[in-house]
């Protein structure tokens, strides 16, 4: 059945991880002497999937038993640690903290650029202007 079929949903078959992204990671993982077959590769990305669905499943029991609607990142580490992986809570209560003080700073970037009163036009205008006197500079330099 395709996504349509199934009301949008797919089905485990259709599941993945971007194959790029996990033999990029496998490759800094392990020593330069060591390769990993494309079938060991497509397992790993397998159990990683499985672990995901897992994870999630538990946590959405979790957040339903909660009556909520939304899992929540405390859901996640909650699933976890029930599910035996308590020594992974640390890593992502860390992971989780940083992805929230990197929001905290997109925002603060964001609003400090609507604070500055001009357009999105004027600043890349004026950014224009600094590059060509960074460039005229440096050509004066190199002469």
């Amino acid at each position: 059945m395709s996504d349509h079929e199934t009301g949008g949903i797919p089905s485990d078959e259709d599941l993945s991880l971007p194959k790029a992204t996990v033999t990029k990671m496998i490759s800094e993982l392990l020593p330069n002497e060591v390769t990993c077959a494309k079938e060991t590769r497509d397992l790993i990305i397998e159990c990683c999937v499985e672990f995901i669905h897992l994870i999630s499943s538990e946590a959405n029991e979790i957040c339903e038993q909660e009556s909520k609607k939304t899992i929540a990142p405390e859901h996640i580490i909650s699933a976890l640690k029930r599910l035996g992986f308590e020594s992974f809570t640390d890593e992502v209560e860390s992971v989780l903290k940083d992805h929230k003080q990197q929001q905290k700073d997109r925002e603060r970037k964001v609003n400090k650029m609507e604070q500055c009163g001009l357009s999105e036009a004027e600043l890349l205008a004026q950014q224009e202007a600094l590059f060509a006197k960074s460039r005229e500079k440096f050509l004066t330099t190199q002469q």
